[in-house]
């Protein structure tokens, strides 16, 4: 809904794109922060599940989607209010720059190519890469959303 923020996440399942740490953080964002969480990649096989499971437990507020479909990243990419990207690190990163080009903000770790990309006024960053970093930057972002004239600049 209109109401709740909805915040994506696209990218290989594993270590380095720190989806563990957000996978620790979605009940917290999905029942505190009150937003729809929706998720595709593949990859660690234990990631996977972990996916599945937040979409079984948040039935109708999460959805996790294991695979892969360029057309799909970008439907979800542009569908977004957020775009979640928690890596450890991150030589480059498109997903950020497909994102603004949509008009879809990302909160994003601060390492590599995304802390060249994600600045204040066009996202948010966070840094060390843990469950409580990501939570004050999500929940910076969620009051922003909340306050439509500040969010949309």
């Amino acid at each position: 809904t209109a109401e709740k923020p909805l915040v994506g996440f696209i990218g290989r399942l594993d270590y380095q794109k720190g989806v563990d740490v957000m996978m620790d953080a979605a009940p917290y964002l999905i029942e505190e922060l009150g937003v729809q969480l929706v998720c595709l990649g593949s990859g660690d096989p234990a990631l996977e599940a972990r996916l599945r499971d937040v979409e079984a437990r948040f039935k109708g507020q999460a959805v996790g989607w294991v695979g892969f479909s360029v057309p799909v990243s970008h439907r979800i990419t542009a569908a977004c209010d957020i775009l979640l990207m928690p890596s450890r690190f991150e030589p480059c990163g498109l997903n950020q720059l497909y994102a603004l080009r949509y008009g879809t903000l990302p909160v994003a770790s601060r390492c590599g190519g995304l802390k060249d990309t994600v600045r204040r006024g066009v996202g948010w960053t966070f840094r060390p890469n843990r469950v409580s970093a990501l939570k004050d930057a999500m929940r910076d972002a969620v009051n922003t959303y909340m306050r439509p004239r500040k969010f949309q600049g």
